[in-house]
């Protein structure tokens, strides 16, 4: 496995700080999001959006902001983009103080991103995916979740569509929400990453006991069986994965217990047994809060937090070992 582009979303922007990337592959090209300002959670911060055409990633451009009706701005966090098989773009993300007492919004796109609808808030305890990009399975839309008020305790999400994901239009969605799927004195685990297997699905997390977690789930997403500790290290700082089309699944993470300096891809060809792949980040600063996705050309894409200045894109030859 080997990088074959790598590039910055932009070089300078009118924002200071950035975070927390997402990306999905649209028709006209990529699309990437993130949130930036003068600092994670100050008020300023803002939803962010760049596309990626022939010529290259096109300027940024705030897509939302905290605005409150009375007129309070209060910081954005954490998007996630998600293409439906509607043609609909769906763009998550969380709006309030801090992840103690945010809450989860939501608004859509039916031209790749160019325009929105207006931003909906999402029903009470619900969040949408929390890091990390859903998943479709048997027209459930699968979303990780987690909650930081009481605890870190992670809890899955489902949203489905009255009329099925392949006619989605706008926002017409209905949620359901699991417990959380472990205790507090077991792990303390946030921002879930989802792996479809044919045995079953997988969802690996974020902790602070020093190790990726992991959660197996045999009925489709429904019920899940204990959380429990992988061989792979974590120093608190999230992750995302991605089921490649050869049947292996790829992990972006931090391969560490202390630091966010490294940044490596990871193959497994089981979800048990993991093995080093390419170090995309080894150097003085911060790279993190990975995501992650396999285009319909197969090359794989990356972005990710450069020293929290900048988002950095990577393209992978998927295909090489």
């Amino acid at each position: 496995m080997k990088a074959i582009y790598r590039e910055f979303l932009y070089e300078r922007a009118s924002f200071r700080s950035c975070h927390a990337s997402t990306v999905v592959e649209m028709p006209g090209g990529l699309l990437a999001a993130w949130f930036g300002g003068s600092d994670e959670g100050e008020p300023d911060v803002g939803i962010w959006l760049a596309h990626r055409r022939l010529t290259g990633w096109t300027n940024p451009v705030q897509v939302v902001d905290g605005r409150q009706p009375d007129g309070a701005q209060v910081p954005c966090w954490n998007p996630v983009l998600w293409h439906a098989p509607s043609g609909e773009l769906l763009l998550f993300y969380k709006v309030g103080p801090s992840p103690r007492a945010w809450w989860g919004m939501v608004m859509a796109s039916a031209d790749e991103g160019v325009t929105w609808t207006l931003p909906a808030r999402l029903p009470g305890g619900i969040l949408g995916p929390i890091k990390n990009k859903p998943v479709l399975i048997d027209d459930a839309l699968l979303c990780g979740s987690s909650e930081e008020h009481a605890g870190w305790t992670v809890h899955m999400e489902r949203a489905s569509a009255p009329a099925g994901f392949k006619n989605l239009r706008g926002l017409s969605l209905q949620w359901q929400r699991t417990a959380p799927l472990h205790l507090v004195t077991q792990f303390s685990a946030i921002q879930p990453t989802i792996l479809p297997w044919p045995q079953g699905i997988q969802m690996l997390c974020r902790t602070q006991q020093g190790v990726i977690s992991e959660c197996w789930s045999r009925d489709g997403g429904q019920t899940w069986g204990e959380m429990r500790a992988t061989a792979l290290p974590n120093p608190d700082s999230g992750i995302d994965a991605v089921m490649l089309r050869d049947g292996r699944a790829l992990l972006i993470y931090n391969p560490l217990t202390e630091g966010r300096h490294k940044l490596h891809a990871a193959l497994s060809e089981d979800g048990k047994h993991w093995r080093d792949a390419l170090a995309l980040e080894d150097s003085a600063g911060e790279y993190s809060y990975p995501a992650v996705i396999q285009a319909g050309d197969g090359l794989v894409h990356v972005t990710y937090t450069w020293r929290r200045e900048r988002i950095c894109h990577v393209v992978i030859d998927g295909s090489s070992a």
